[in-house]
């Protein structure tokens, strides 16, 4: 079975439905709470969201051009296996699988199940179903929350192996559902005003909350922390390219939905972390219980009916994001096996002309991780990843402007070479400051893409038809 089999069945609205969706999952509905924990100032943290939108609009433009000269299953694997190597390539499928991919989706898995919290006071990180042994800081064991978030990655892999189509029209269900979710509680918040201006007061300070949870290092550090999970909450972007050999006009629609999905999202960003602010202040925000501050901006406005509402709408959002993990994601572990990279059974297509054994694959480490930590520090770790990979790709334009100057290119990233450059520097920037302020969960993601040399070398094999 070969790419050329998969089925250009995707839309324009369908590759847009597929970023945005991917995009918006947990992160804007809890991680402002964990920036809050980190961060003093209310310019700070409005700054850090802005940023981490121009960032990932760098990162597109630059996306954009790859994904029109090579519209691939596999997305960002197939670009730097093309500029750089299949050793490269390699490791970035192999943290992907690991690290990124799962991560998020384990992440995102963990965040539906502490919403369900507020339907089912059972369900929470906190609460646990089976306890395993006793360490120095309590109970090690199995919780209600990491178990309802197994059963949702189990859904929704199954339903992505009924095939593209069907896993399109999950995604743009619940990506509708839930920017309508978004931008009615921003129209809420500003009808109803029930908060305060001098929240938004002072706009600088290099203070360092002392709460729990918080990096104990400097500003700088805890700064990059908080960054971290500005840019959580705008990652998967990337996402439509793994499926760009299943978009039609691919040269046309690609660079649109990477653009137009990215700004739409920044928008979106910026404004909800404003509402937030505006009704509740950083102080009160980092201690918000399981860090569920949507639901607590909602519920001041319309009291638990509101939090209700929020909180239902939420799950429609977490749900619909990790439906575009897994359908984006899988496309990786498909390419690679084709390349002779990884498993070969990840390579062959089921009936339904979905690749149901990559499916199940990511799927299944996807719930190794939800049951390994908490969703703070699963955060931290896909995050510092996934930052080192982003800038390695985007130094793909770079390489093959040179390598290869007279290829079509149907796109041209917008502000080359300086948009290109500006994103390789910041990205490398905030992996340095977020080693710095979380150096352990971000050495445990650097050991498992290490872990990829030897298991390049193990799994490498003559493909019989090896792609440039």
């Amino acid at each position: 079975m070969s790419s050329s089999q998969l089925e250009r069945r995707l839309g324009a609205v369908d590759a847009a439905a597929l970023l945005v969706g991917s995009m918006i999952g947990s992160g804007i509905f809890i991680a402002p709470s964990l920036m809050a924990k980190n961060i003093a100032a209310p310019g700070l943290y409005l700054g850090l969201w802005l940023l981490a939108g121009v960032f990932t609009l760098l990162g597109a433009l630059s996306y954009a051009e790859l994904a029109a000269m090579m519209p691939e299953a596999g997305g960002q694997y197939v670009y730097l296996r093309r500029a750089f190597g299949r050793l490269p390539g390699f490791l970035y499928g192999w943290t992907l699988f690991l690290v990124i991919q799962s991560g998020f989706v384990a992440a995102v898995a963990i965040a539906f199940a502490k919403y369900l919290g507020i339907f089912l006071p059972w369900v929470g990180e906190e609460k646990l179903w089976l306890t395993l042994y006793q360490s120095s800081h309590g109970p090690v064991g199995v919780s209600s929350a990491q178990a309802v978030a197994l059963i949702v990655i189990a859904v929704l892999t199954y339903i992505n192996t009924r095939g593209v189509v069907a896993g399109a029209a999950v995604q743009n269900l619940f990506t509708g559902l839930k920017l309508l979710a978004l931008w009615g509680l921003i129209a809420l918040i500003l009808i109803m005003g029930r908060g305060s201006t001098s929240n938004f007061v002072p706009v600088w300070s290099t203070d360092v909350p002392r709460l729990s949870g918080a990096v104990s290092a400097g500003f700088l550090a805890a700064l990059g922390v908080a960054a971290s999970k500005a840019l959580f909450c705008y990652d998967a972007w990337n996402t439509v390219t793994f499926a760009a050999a299943e978009v039609r006009d691919p040269a046309r629609n690609l660079p649109r939905a990477l653009i137009a999905g990215t700004l739409l999202t920044t928008l979106t960003y910026v404004l909800a972390a404003a509402g937030y602010l505006y009704l509740v202040p950083l102080s009160k925000m980092a201690q918000v219980p399981e860090h569920r501050i949507a639901a607590e901006a909602a519920q001041s406005l319309l009291g638990t009916v509101g939090g209700q509402l929020i909180a239902a709408a939420i799950l429609v959002s977490t749900f619909g994001c990790i439906n575009g993990m897994i359908l984006g994601g899988a496309r990786v572990l498909f390419a690679m096996a084709e390349d002779g990279l990884f498993f070969r059974r990840a390579g062959q297509l089921n009936r339904r002309n979905a690749p149901g054994w990559a499916l199940g694959m990511l799927g299944l480490w996807s719930a190794v991780l939800t049951m390994s930590g908490k969703y703070d520090d699963l955060l931290t770790y896909t995050t510092f990843a996934s930052l080192l990979f982003n800038a390695a790709t985007a130094a793909c334009v770079l390489v093959l402007r040179k390598s290869l100057p007279d290829e079509r290119r149907p796109y041209r990233a917008l502000g080359y070479p300086v948009s290109t450059l500006a994103f390789i520097f910041v990205a490398l920037g905030f992996v340095i400051y977020i080693v710095q302020g979380d150096p352990r969960s971000s050495l445990y993601g650097l050991g498992l893409v290490l872990l990829g040399v030897p298991a390049y070398f193990l799994m490498n094999r003559e493909s019989s038809s090896p792609k440039p």
